[in-house]
This record gives C-alpha cells, sequence and structure tokens, in this order.
C-alpha cells in the first residue's frame, strides 16, 4: 500500500493536461455490452476504477484491447454467456453497479451485487431499481445481489422518474438510459440528471444507433431500436480533476494552466474563484489561475454550497475546503448531496485547521498555521483535499491509504511534482 509525502510551501506553476472524465468513461465502457460491434474510446484516464471496470467486462466476455500509451481502448461483446457481475469486483467501485442496465437490455435478464465505493453516505440504489421497473423489468434482492429480469419480448419503454430527495440521480439516469435505448417503444426519464457525463454518455450510444432526445436537461426521451452498432467515441474531460489542479494554484498563489478543458462545465467553480478573490483567465479549451503574493492579495472567505449540475460540484468540495483553510476569515461551505462527506475534517485537524460541522455545513476559520502531520485518507476526493492542504502545511505531510486517489487521478504525485510539488510516493 503506498503512500504520499508532501512538503509545503512551494508556489506551483506551469501547465498541466486535463486527462478524461472518469465519472464518464464508466458508464460508456458499460455500454460497450449493448452491442456486439466494437466500440472504440479515446482519451480513455489510465485509472484505478477503469481497471476494475475492463476487469468486470472481461469477466462478462467482453475482448478488450488497450493502448495506455494512447488511452485508446477497443471493447467487443460478441457473446454473454452468463450475466453476472460479481461482488468482489463490484465491491471496488459504484459505478460498476451501472452493468445493470445495459445487460438487462440485451440479456433480458441480469444479476449484479450490490455496489462498493467510497464512504460518503447512504447512497441506496432504489431509484436504479424503480426505473428499471418502470420498464417492465421484475427486480428482486437474493444474497447481495440483485436480480432482474425482462418480461417476454424485452424491456417496454415506459415513464421514469429519477429524483430523489437530494436531487436527480445521476447513476440512475446513466443506468436507465441505457436499458431503455434497447427498449421496445418510447420511454420518457423525468428529473433526469444534466451532468455533462450524462451528455458524454448520451452523445456515444447515439454514435451507436440509440434514438436519445433532451440529454443534458430534465426531460429525456428515449425511442427504443432494436439493436446498436459498433462507434468510435472520445471522453470528455474530467472537470473534477481540472477544478483540483486550479485549486492547487490558487491554493499556492501561482500560476497553473490546465489544457484540454471544457470551461463551459466550470461556471460554478469560476464563480467561486470570482467570489474569492482568485485571478483566473481562460481560453477556448484552457483555464489557468494567476500568480499572486498571499501575503500582499489575501483571498476573501466564501459560502458555498454544493449542488447538482450545474451547480458546485460535491466531488470538488473538500478541494476547496482545502482552499478556505489558507484564506483568513470564516467561510461556510454546506454539503447537500452526501450526508458523511466530512471524513477529512479529523484529518484536516492533525495539520492544525479550524474545522467544525454544524449539521450539514463545514465552518472553516481560515489564514491558520498548518504543520505537517501523519494522515489518513478516507476516500477519494478526500485524499484529494489532504495532498492539497500539505501543500501549504509546514514541514512534511504524509497521506496514507492513497489507493482511494489513485482510483481518479493520474499519476497525480508526478503531475503535482511537474508544477513544481515537493511530493512524491513511497511503497509502504
Amino acid at each position: 500500500m503506498d503512500r504520499l509525502h508532501v512538503r509545503g510551501g512551494r508556489s506551483l506553476e506551469g501547465t498541466v493536461h486535463n486527462a478524461g472524465a472518469k465519472n464518464a468513461c464508466l458508464s460508456i465502457l458499460s455500454a460497450s455490452l449493448l452491442t456486439k460491434k466494437t466500440l472504440t474510446l479515446s482519451n480513455l484516464p489510465a485509472l484505478s476504477d477503469v481497471d476494475t471496470m475492463l476487469e468486470i467486462l472481461q469477466r462478462l466476455g467482453t475482448v478488450v484491447e488497450r493502448e495506455t500509451q494512447d488511452g485508446v481502448v477497443r471493447c467487443r461483446t460478441s457473446e454473454i454467456a452468463e450475466p453476472t457481475a460479481p461482488w468482489d469486483l463490484v465491491r471496488k467501485m459504484r459505478a460498476s453497479f451501472e452493468v445493470l442496465g445495459p445487460l438487462l437490455g440485451r440479456c433480458g435478464r441480469a444479476r449484479v451485487s450490490y455496489p462498493g465505493g467510497c464512504l460518503i453516505g447512504v447512497r441506496p440504489v432504489d431509484t436504479h431499481l424503480r426505473g428499471l421497473e418502470a420498464l417492465g423489468a421484475r427486480v428482486r434482492t437474493e444474497g447481495g445481489n440483485v436480480l432482474a429480469e425482462a418480461p417476454s419480448g424485452g424491456l417496454r419503454g415506459g415513464d421514469v422518474y429519477l429524483g430523489t430527495p437530494a436531487g436527480s440521480s445521476v447513476g440512475a439516469t446513466r443506468n436507465v438510459l441505457m436499458a431503455a435505448v434497447l427498449a421496445r417503444g418510447t420511454s420518457v426519464l423525468s428529473s433526469a440528471a444534466c451532468e455533462p457525463e450524462v451528455v458524454d454518455l448520451a452523445h456515444c450510444l447515439q454514435a451507436m444507433g440509440a434514438d436519445i432526445e433532451g440529454a443534458g436537461s430534465p426531460t429525456i426521451t428515449v425511442r427504443g431500436v432494436d439493436g446498436l452498432d459498433g462507434a468510435e467515441h472520445a471522453i470528455i474531460p474530467d472537470r473534477i480533476e481540472a477544478g483540483t489542479f486550479l485549486v492547487a494554484g490558487a491554493l499556492t498563489g501561482g500560476r497553473v494552466r490546465v489544457e484540454g478543458v471544457r470551461p463551459d462545465h466550470h461556471s460554478a467553480l469560476l464563480d467561486a474563484f470570482v467570489r474569492a478573490g482568485v485571478p483566473i483567465e481562460k481560453g477556448g479549451d484552457w483555464i489557468e489561475t494567476q500568480t499572486r503574493d498571499p501575503r500582499l492579495d489575501p483571498l476573501r472567505p466564501t459560502d458555498i454550497t454544493t449542488q447538482p449540475y450545474p451547480g458546485f460540484p460535491t466531488d470538488l468540495q473538500a478541494q476547496w475546503m482545502a482552499l478556505m483553510l489558507a484564506v483568513p476569515g470564516v467561510s461556510i461551505i454546506t454539503e447537500t448531496i452526501f450526508e458523511d462527506r466530512y471524513m477529512h475534517l479529523p484529518e484536516l485537524a492533525r495539520l492544525g485547521a479550524s474545522v467544525r460541522r454544524h449539521a450539514n455545513s463545514a465552518i472553516v476559520c481560515g489564514g491558520k498555521r498548518l504543520s505537517g502531520a501523519n494522515l489518513m485518507a478516507s476516500d477519494l476526493r478526500a485524499s484529494a483535499a489532504l495532498v492539497l492542504a500539505g501543500l501549504i502545511a509546514e514541514g512534511k505531510t504524509t497521506i496514507h491509504r492513497v489507493y482511494h486517489i489513485d482510483r481518479g487521478y493520474e499519476r497525480i504525485e508526478a503531475r503535482l511534482g511537474a508544477l513544481g510539488a515537493t511530493i512524491r510516493r513511497e511503497q509502504q
């Protein structure tokens, strides 16, 4: 098990290229199960979660050809002998549950273990299951697995409501969307998630021959087709990774340019930067933090609330908190998506941070001296926040259990190091 050693006090400067979006490519890889033809994907990030998804596909019978150097993968699933995704793989990440919809749509039945992933709160799959039932599926739980079966003649179009108390379910939207493309008749998905990753999946499905309208809006209309073809599709840039590197630049007062981004995907983050006083420039496919002297040009505390897209992303909440640690004054961060997404608070306290939780809000008293310490990563985005906090802490900060961070960031130590950070990986 690896750990990262970070020494603070260095201003970052340079350019980093944005990798492909983890939260888009995992569901798009699942979509390869919907066709017997070859789906060719480019801009695939080199992440452990991608490795896990490819292993699940191979277990289901997919032939995978991967060019890791160029981020290209070709998936061809000529036959699915047994539509089963077992616990030993599905437990590793939540997105693996999204093979359920494609398996059910193509095979008429599926057996998928309940998912695992980051421990950031209760994330039930009932919205996924209700959505599939609205398409005619019979669903039951047995031995920790979801067993789903389509009626005779296959799934049929239906009206599907995908809302939850926290907003629209991104995973359920993608799962039901993939099941609906092969259903008989028309399906209307209401209260659908509007995230760019949902839109990217829809674009890939359309390239494969699916009839989809409205992706990116709360209502998606799907007219079922008899079958899908192969296609070529480039994964969109990862907006969470880009945001993390931009926060790193703002945190250290450096000039960090992230290239290969979609600035239109970052409206809420850019607005938060403006309110905090972070100098930013952007172009057609890049965003850059500007150099500033934190002593002469201090940032301003902010009040942000996580929301479904296009609101401030819950996946950047922990990183934004790390930034607010460096800002004199009181900042308030309110988490509305996942109630337990504050696992990083006790670890930040080890550095000397003053953060206390009140209900679903965190009150950050920033501008205090931080000193390096041993920290334990609890989940993917919390891991990134601990690395960022280490960039401004005095002395050495060691983050343990960094396998979490490898699920969502390509070689983060090498890429931060190229920007001037003092960071190294060590096998434990």
